[in-house]
């Protein structure tokens, strides 16, 4: 399938592109033809090369995406981590992370423990 190239300079992007269509509107120049089957059977050729079609080829793949390094299995660790409801607990948790914190504000124990009651359902 061989297609015409019709050139138009009001859409060319440059002087050069402009200036060529021109031409070959005028017919000082040729039109270029392109054949886009022909140009599709010759990328076909380009797109494998010859030692990707034996075995070598296959080989100098597999020998070329290797793996270079060592790799390690990572283990399964498992952490129990078990609820035991007691206020004192997030009480003491609470006073460990307020001070390494370095928060701003005044918190103290009276304060977390009216937190503490109004975080507990309705009864």
């Amino acid at each position: 399938m061989t297609n015409e190239i019709k050139p138009d300079a009001t859409q060319a992007t440059t002087q050069d592109a402009q200036l060529a269509a021109e031409s070959m509107t005028e017919g000082k120049e040729k039109m270029p033809k392109v054949d886009v089957d022909a140009d599709y059977a010759a990328a076909q050729q380009f797109s494998v090369s010859d030692i990707d079609r034996t075995n070598e080829g296959a080989e100098a793949a597999d020998k070329a995406t290797a793996n270079q390094f060592a790799t390690t299995t990572p283990s399964d660790t498992t952490t129990e981590s078990l609820s035991t409801g007691d206020p004192s607990d997030y009480m003491a948790m609470a006073k460990d992370v307020g001070t390494s914190t370095g928060a701003a504000g005044n918190v103290d124990d009276d304060l977390i423990q009216k937190a503490l009651e109004k975080g507990q359902p309705g009864k």
